[in-house]
């Protein structure tokens, strides 16, 4: 028996055609003085267009991203240490063809996390894969993995991801098997990918947070060398939104 045009569509798994040619049959007259061309290419267009959509879907789920940031919402009206032009130098994405990292310093609220997500969020728009962590969750995760067998593929992910953000670093000190654990990441991804932090402590300070010289050293070394180094400064954004509700509940 032979298949409808539908079910064929929808066997091949395409859902994008499937969808573009019921509407050319429900529109008929907006077609009619296209040639058979024209049409399959509006068909196959629009299967592109969804099964791009569907990737961007796919990949920010993946992400696990703690906001849905847009660089396109970044307010830069508050002096926080950069501006639109070095946001539009990050967007270019030569630091990423280069595998260097960006290490994003700053008080609590002021926007490091915020960044972050936002530049994930658009580099996921240009096709690349991008994962995002707090520290200390990546680090209980790594330890629950080696517990269960897990960690093999744990690490070959982490290590192949275009890009590794890692929020909230130096909130607590490391214990040995972290500091084992993330330099087995620093040390995949150097040299080949492009590693993202967020931290409160200034650069200066991290070697303390790791707590042992060897491990510091090798760490520091992999994740500082050749990285762009963006410090943020300025009031909480937290409290400068807060400021404004309070405000406008007393008018």
């Amino acid at each position: 028996m032979e298949l409808r045009i539908e079910e064929q569509l929808s066997l091949l798994h395409l859902s994008g055609v499937k969808q573009a040619l019921a509407k050319q049959q429900e529109q008929t007259m907006l077609y009619q003085d296209m040639s058979f061309e024209e049409r399959l290419q509006l068909l196959l267009s629009h299967e592109l267009v969804q099964r791009e959509q569907r990737k961007i879907s796919r990949l920010e789920k993946q992400a696990g991203f703690r906001l849905g940031a847009q660089v396109e919402q970044i307010d830069y009206r508050a002096n926080r240490g950069f501006n639109a032009s070095q946001i539009r130098e990050l967007l270019q994405g030569n630091w990423l063809k280069h595998q260097q990292n960006l290490l994003l310093t700053g008080a609590a609220g002021c926007g490091k996390s915020y960044l972050a997500c936002a530049l994930g969020r658009y580099f996921i728009r240009q096709g690349m894969a991008v994962r995002y962590y707090r520290l200390k969750t990546l680090l209980e995760e790594m330890r629950l993995s080696q517990a269960d067998g897990s960690y093999p593929r744990l690490l070959s992910q982490l290590s192949q991801v275009a890009i590794l953000i890692l929020d909230d670093w130096g909130m607590e000190m490391l214990d040995a098997t972290e500091r084992s654990n993330l330099l087995e990441v620093i040390d995949t991804r150097h040299g080949k990918l492009s590693t993202v932090v967020a931290s409160q402590l200034p650069v200066d300070k991290w070697y303390g947070m790791i707590g042992e010289a060897t491990f510091a050293e090798a760490i520091l070394d992999r994740l500082i060398h050749r990285a762009i180094r963006q410090p943020l400064t300025g009031e909480s954004m937290r409290k400068q939104q807060s400021k404004l509700t309070h405000a406008d509940q007393n008018e």
